[in-house]
Parts: structure tokens; C-alpha cells; sequence
């Protein structure tokens, strides 16, 4: 089978960009040193790129999680520019038909069961699109926003501006060019692109398969310190349009921290959540594909599978009565008089214990057993 042809522009800026971080920047470390100034810009840099990419490009534009003033749009949109990854329209484009196509090797553009080269990087190095590479049909929303079309209209100056611009201005303000460029330019590239790309390629190949398996996404929580909260992506993969992705307080993730601060200053609105209770089914019916199948090689397999579907069917029993209970509670309170508040509280608290009782003994059973 004849491949696509090399897509030589892309070879060069990434080949280029890798081989100056790789040499270039630790000579010049070395030899010369870097001061704070340089490094404190060139981290600054990296976040407002990984950011602009994760809270613009990603929850806001092509999975629509929350909306934003635009002026954080335009933020977003420079960002994306000084990110080298392409335009909205395109990156967001691209990305609907993978969450479309996951895992699919003849749709998915980053199918990561064509590999981790492949899906990281390979990808992009050939023209795998063809004729289909400028066909926005499923960004339709987006071609109707006047700061995607311009971004997308004027991508390439915006990103010799910003990739060339920011870095030589920051360092003719400190009086060194060339360490700014190095630094705040070439590295800050390089570790804004392959951060992105682990997204592609180590979030579908390292972690844990926590809510399906219906396709490769993974939840990996020290990738997520390098992706800006992306890690969480098995999660992202079922529940996409949730504007978080780490749904736990101490889960990092800054994408969702940005975005829920923005919302105290009216800068972001309508942020999506998925329900607890379908996040919560999701985790059991993966607790429960995953013991069966390590029981079944256990000696009396058939009794404990059929114990392991009896204490799931208690689980669900009590999680349908705890969340019942808990939707009731909030959407009635403030029209119940005190006595009838008081009645539904105490129902909910005795749900809610027996709900974490019979959570705990099922975690306690599936670990024991399975």
C-alpha cells in the first residue's frame, strides 16, 4: 500500500524546534545560563499556550462545555495562535471526528490502535487527510463565530507574530534576544506541542480504564500535572461534555480551575457538569465488567459472579434511592415548611448512609475477590 506523502513543512518545524531544545538549549544553559526573568516568562508562556489550548480550544470550542465572554475567546485564540497547533476551526474539526471515530484507524485522525508514534506524532508528518483536510461540515457553530473565522483567516500570520513577536520583544525588554528566543520561543514550543500530543498517545495507552472500555481512553493522574488536567481522559471519552475533567476537589486539574474562577468574574457561563448519578453508574458497571471477568478463572467462579451481581444489584438499589432522594431535596426545599424539610432530610441522611455502607462493602468484595 502506497503511504500519503511527507508533509514536508511539518518535518522541518518539529525536527528543527526538537533538535534546538534537545542541543541548542542546554548549551546555551551551560555556557551562558538562563536568569528568572527568562524562565518565569517561558513558563508563563507554556501555561498560556497549554491553556489556551485545553480551556479554548478543547472544553470551550469543540466540545461546547461552557460559554465565554470575547474576550477570553480572544485570549484563547492568540493562545492557540502562539501554540502552533493549528486554527479552531481545524484542531476542534479534527477532534470531533475523533471523539466521533474513536479508536476507529480508518476515520480517527489519531487512532491510537495505529500506535504511539502514530497517534503523537506520525499523523500530522503525512498527508493522511487528502481531499477531506479542509472539510469543516461538522464545525458548522464554529464557522458562525467571528473570532474563529478571523483567527482561522489570519492563523499563519498570528502565529509568526506571536512565535517570533512575544519571544524577541520579552527579550529585547531584558536585553537578551537570544536567550528568549531559545527559551521563551523554541523550548516553550517543544513541550507546548508534545504535552498536547501525550493527550493523542500516552492518555489512550497509560492508565486506568476507570468508567468504560469501550474504547482506549485512559485516566492517568501524573499526566495530567503535564497536559494541564487532560490526564483524566477516560473520563473526558464517556462524559465529553463536562467541563471538567478531574471531577474530584483534589484531582489537578487547572483547566477546570481557570474556567470555574472565570465564572466569578462573568467571564465564563452555562458550565456543564454531568450528573453524579450517571458518573457513579458508569464507575460501578466498570467495577462489575472488570470482576467478572478476573472471577472467572477462579475455582467457583459461577457462585462468585453470581454473589459479585447480587451485591451490584443492592448497589444500584441504593445509589437510584440516594441520588431520587438527593434531586428531590434540592428541588423541593425552599417550598417545604419546616416540618416536611425536616422529614425529607432525614430521609435523605438514611439513604445516603446506606449508600455508603453498601459502596464500601461492595469496594471491600470486588477487592477481595477480584
Amino acid at each position: 500500500m502506497t503511504k500519503p506523502p511527507l508533509i514536508w513543512l511539518n518535518i522541518v518545524v518539529f525536527a528543527t524546534t526538537f533538535l534546538i531544545a534537545l542541543i541548542v538549549v542546554p548549551y546555551r544553559a551551560v555556557t551562558h545560563g538562563f536568569d528568572a526573568f527568562e524562565i518565569w516568562a517561558a513558563i508563563i508562556c507554556f501555561c498560556f499556550c497549554g491553556m489556551s489550548i485545553t480551556a479554548g480550544y478543547h472544553r470551550l470550542w469543540s466540545h461546547r462545555t461552557y460559554k465565554a465572554h470575547s474576550s477570553l475567546r480572544f485570549i484563547y485564540a492568540i493562545g492557540g495562535a502562539f501554540a502552533l497547533q493549528n486554527s479552531i476551526l481545524h484542531w476542534c474539526s479534527d477532534h470531533r471526528v475523533h471523539h466521533k471515530h474513536v479508536d476507529n484507524n480508518d476515520v480517527d485522525p489519531y487512532s491510537a490502535k495505529r500506535g504511539f508514534w502514530y497517534s503523537h506524532i506520525g499523523w500530522m508528518i503525512r498527508d493522511y487527510q487528502g481531499d477531506t483536510y479542509s472539510n469543516y461540515d461538522n464545525a458548522r457553530d464554529l464557522q458562525k463565530e467571528k473570532i474563529v473565522v478571523w483567527q482561522h483567516k489570519y492563523y499563519i500570520p498570528l502565529t509568526i507574530a506571536t512565535n517570533f513577536g512575544i519571544p524577541i520583544a520579552l527579550g529585547w525588554i531584558h536585553g537578551d534576544i537570544l536567550s528568549a528566543v531559545l527559551l521563551i520561543g523554541v523550548m516553550r514550543l517543544v513541550l507546548s506541542h508534545h504535552t498536547t500530543f501525550f493527550i493523542n498517545s500516552l492518555a489512550h495507552i497509560w492508565g486506568k480504564q476507570t468508567y468504560t472500555d469501550k474504547n482506549t481512553a485512559r485516566d492517568n493522574g501524573l499526566l495530567a500535572f503535564f497536559t494541564f488536567g487532560e490526564g483524566y481522559h477516560n473520563f473526558h471519552h464517556i462524559f465529553e461534555n463536562d467541563y471538567r475533567n478531574g471531577i474530584r476537589w483534589y484531582q489537578f486539574d487547572p483547566t477546570k480551575w481557570l474556567i470555574k474562577g472565570c465564572s466569578y468574574l462573568n467571564l465564563t457561563t452555562k458550565l456543564r457538569k454531568t450528573p453524579e448519578d450517571k458518573i457513579a453508574l458508569a464507575k460501578a458497571k466498570m467495577q462489575l465488567s472488570v470482576s467478572k471477568i478476573k472471577l472467572e478463572n477462579r475455582v467457583n467462579a459461577d457462585e462468585l459472579i453470581a454473589k459479585l451481581q447480587q451485591e451490584y444489584d443492592i448497589l444500584l438499589e441504593k445509589m437510584s434511592l440516594f441520588y431520587d432522594a438527593k434531586k428531590k431535596l434540592i428541588a423541593e426545599k425552599s417550598h417545604l415548611i419546616e416540618v416536611e424539610r425536616k422529614a425529607l432530610m432525614k430521609q435523605y441522611q438514611e439513604f445516603k448512609t446506606a449508600f455508603a455502607e453498601q459502596r464500601k462493602h461492595w469496594n471491600n468484595f470486588t477487592a477481595q475477590y477480584a
